[in-house]
């Protein structure tokens, strides 16, 4: 039987689905919590985190429908072009195939001046978040987009302006892929529009 794995965004922890789960038909499921994969102590990387989740999905014999949202769409994106033959479909929300360095650095910076305090709901500290984001920087997928042969939904909400045309651009470079905006919804659209999204979901995987 294929298993479903949700992949959440940074900032974002599994619980970050739950409300989206609980208007989908049942499926083997699983929500991991991202950081919580590699053994890295301070010094997280993207490398690292994206070593540890090969190593996750290894675990699972039968095939991956992957559904992630930004660094989670960053991570499955990543896992289907390297192992086309373990990804049975493949979901997208506001996903970028190329680091967008100057918000990178934006965000950097305002992570620095935030306090230890605020870093504690995601799972990991400030010097991992600012390590993680540091070795984001130059990371592109681009020339590996091409290998990913499943079904794919790239999905974006109407008012994230920033991940949209990233969005709408992979979904020309993807083989069997189409875009679809979310209404009413950011970024984070797992949190903003659960209903919308699980709708979209809901058809997607239905006609698989």
């Amino acid at each position: 039987m294929a298993k479903r794995i949700w992949l959440h965004g940074l900032g974002q922890g599994p619980e970050s689905w739950q409300q989206v789960l609980t208007q989908l038909p049942p499926m083997e499921e699983t929500c991991p919590g991202l950081f919580a994969l590699p053994d890295s102590g301070e010094e997280l990387t993207y490398l690292a985190l994206y070593q540890a989740f090969c190593c996750f999905c290894q675990t699972f014999s039968e095939p991956l429908h992957l559904c992630g949202l930004s660094l989670g769409a960053v991570l499955a994106l990543n896992f289907a072009a390297e192992y086309p033959e373990r990804v049975a479909s493949l979901v997208l929300i506001a996903p970028q195939e190329r680091a967008p360095n100057r918000l990178l650095k934006l965000q950097n910076l305002l992570f620095r001046l935030m306090p230890e305090r605020a870093f504690r709901s995601m799972g990991l500290s400030k010097a991992q978040l600012l390590s993680l984001m540091a070795s984001m920087a130059g990371l592109d997928l681009g020339l590996m987009v091409g290998q990913v042969g499943c079904p794919t939904l790239l999905l974006c909400g109407e008012r994230d302006t920033v991940n949209r045309k990233a969005a709408i651009r992979l979904a020309e470079k993807l083989p069997h892929a189409r875009f679809c905006q979310i209404p009413s919804a950011g970024h984070e659209a797992n949190i903003q529009a659960p209903k919308a999204l699980a709708s979209l979901l809901a058809e997607f995987y239905a006609g698989l």
